[in-house]
């Protein structure tokens, strides 16, 4: 068991969004979700204890190639995003438990470079049991833990020194393209001179092999999924999980990206007491739940050509599903 009391001299951790902020933010958020077109709940509605499960248990399904592909990459490659960058501080966006990030932590150590580790995320209790737990494992490593919202909160991420900016995992994907462009003006706009961000990105490719990935044969992304109807119910009074409603993923090839959620089976009306509301579904009608949008590197380079950043370094797996890839300031300070 790790001892906390010996390690707190270590470990900072700075609380952004304490419970009845974020779930303030999350109710509005879903009242005006529920007005938009197509209407949609919140993605962290899926992420209660039960979902972050079922989750893990995706990321280890045959058909979900994310996780595994990425790894491949950060493997094959971390020594040689260590030695390009030098990181004294390495951020890590979305952190969760920061699993991969120990790829990254042990080539940086390797390297000589790492003195920091920043990792940021909205769950308090995951993210404060990760940060003990690398400062256990990293002995001469400072841990400075913010629980906060990455789409809010990059400008008090630490400063001072050569930092390298992850967010893995293709979560950029579940931005839509204007949250997406925000997003990046913010990175860019806290990066420094002798920093760098290292996206991780799930590549176009064969539609059929993307849709497998949300359609499991054994039906854990819908239960996943479902999960996030039944938080709803909990949190808010409402009965999505009694109504009717059959699990939807599907490509959008206009959009490039999957889109992920339900189709209400009727016409049908759902209570949402905490809200104050009664939303109205139509026979056929969607409710999204998230967008997954994959990526080219032209575009990619596109956005963040954008925003001020330059693509330096991009590197895929051998079948070419999923890329990592490093970007700079091109804007002297």
């Amino acid at each position: 068991m790790t001892d906390r009391t010996a390690l707190a001299p270590r470990v900072r951790v700075d609380v952004l969004v304490d419970e009845d902020d974020r779930r303030a933010a999350l109710h509005d958020a879903t009242f005006w979700g529920l007005r938009d077109t197509p209407k949609q709940v919140p993605a962290i509605w899926l992420y209660d204890g039960r979902g972050a499960r079922l989750f893990e248990e995706i990321t280890r399904l045959p058909e979900y190639y994310l996780t595994s592909s990425e790894r491949d990459i950060l493997v094959a490659r971390a020594a040689d995003i260590a030695s390009f960058t030098r990181a004294e501080t390495l951020v890590e966006l979305g952190s969760g438990t920061s699993e991969k990030t120990r790829l990254l932590l042990d080539a940086l150590a390797t390297e000589g470079s790492l003195q920091r580790f920043v990792p940021l995320d909205v769950s308090e209790e995951v993210l404060v049991a990760s940060a003990y737990t690398v400062a256990e494992e990293y002995p001469g490593v400072e841990v400075h833990a913010v629980v906060g919202d990455f789409e809010r909160h990059l400008s008090v991420v630490p400063g001072g020194d050569r930092r390298l900016v992850a967010f893995l995992g293709s979560t950029i994907g579940n931005l839509p393209p204007d949250s997406r462009g925000r997003f990046l003006h913010s990175v860019a706009g806290a990066l420094g001179s002798g920093d760098a961000l290292l996206l991780g990105l799930d590549l176009a490719k064969d539609p059929a092999r993307i849709e497998a990935a949300y359609n499991d044969s054994g039906g854990v992304t819908e239960r996943f999924v479902r999960n996030a109807l039944l938080v709803l119910d909990r949190e808010l009074g409402s009965d999505f999980s009694r109504a009717r409603f059959d699990f939807a993923a599907f490509w959008d090839p206009g959009n490039e990206w999957m889109d992920i959620g339900f189709r209400s089976v009727a016409a049908q009306v759902i209570r949402v007491p905490e809200l104050g509301v009664d939303v109205s579904f139509a026979d056929g009608e969607r409710l999204r739940v998230e967008v997954s949008a994959k990526f080219r590197r032209e575009r990619v380079e596109a956005e963040l050509g954008a925003v001020g950043l330059s693509l330096e370094r991009w590197w895929t797996d051998a079948r070419g599903d999923f890329g990592l890839c490093l970007a700079l300031s091109d804007t002297p300070e």
